[in-house]
């Protein structure tokens, strides 16, 4: 859920953007995304393709995403087909979601932290 934030920036089903996306805010996606995103909340239309990593506090994914999923709540639609690891706090998935990856729960925060200076998160390429 969002704290204080009121924006939500909507990207529609002509929309083709090759670039990563940084945002503070929410996002709604229909269109086509060639890059990374970094969002608050992140809301992923059916048609919706994603070609990169997502790294977002909530994600609710319907569509096609090629990349990686860092999220603290995910949800995962039936009409979702995801092809990547997928990292999360807490996670919902509906019967018929298609994903091909790992599952990880993401560390508590300061569960182990103290014990290493390690990252929270590592990715393989």
């Amino acid at each position: 859920m969002a704290s204080n934030s009121s924006t939500f920036s909507v990207f529609g089903p002509d929309i083709k953007i090759k670039g990563d996306i940084n945002a503070t805010d929410d996002l709604h996606i229909d269109g086509s995304i060639d890059g990374d995103i970094t969002c608050g909340t992140l809301v992923q239309g059916e048609q919706s393709v994603i070609n990169g990593a997502i790294e977002a506090d909530s994600a609710r994914l319907a569509g096609t995403v090629e990349g990686s999923i860092n999220a603290k709540t995910l949800v995962i639609l039936r009409s979702a087909k995801i092809t990547g690891d997928v990292f999360y706090d807490t996670l919902t998935i509906e019967q018929g979601a298609a994903v091909e990856g790992k599952f990880a729960q993401r560390p508590a925060k300061g569960a182990a932290a103290s014990k290493s200076d390690e990252p929270v998160l590592s990715l393989a390429n």
